[in-house]
């Protein structure tokens, strides 16, 4: 199953009994200050949540698979993310439950 933004919305305005326009607000902005970070600092770590990062993929050289001809990928950013220890040691014991926790 997948999570949405709207399903996060729904949890916390639920949780906190705040208008789901506000939250929807309060969660946009969270969002689009996660993707200024990145764009413009290149790392952004929230302590026990995890560390995202910008790196710098090489220049490559591929294949295209229909034609079978090599082909030159030119260098590109990307983001990778780490979890932070509370998330993984979270993750991981959720394995060990039978049903996920149901956020809506």
């Amino acid at each position: 199953m997948s999570v949405t933004k709207k399903d996060i919305v729904k949890h916390i305005a639920k949780k906190y009994d705040l208008p789901q326009g506000d939250t929807k607000n309060v969660v946009q902005e969270f969002l689009d200050t996660v993707i200024h970070t990145l764009a413009t600092e290149e790392r952004l770590e929230l302590r026990d949540f995890g560390i995202f990062q910008v790196k710098q993929r090489a220049r490559r050289k591929a294949r295209n698979p229909k034609t079978g001809r090599e082909v030159s990928v030119p260098p590109r950013k990307v983001v990778t993310f780490k979890p932070g220890k509370q998330m993984a040691e979270q993750v991981r014991d959720a394995q060990d439950r039978e049903e996920p926790e149901d956020l809506g």
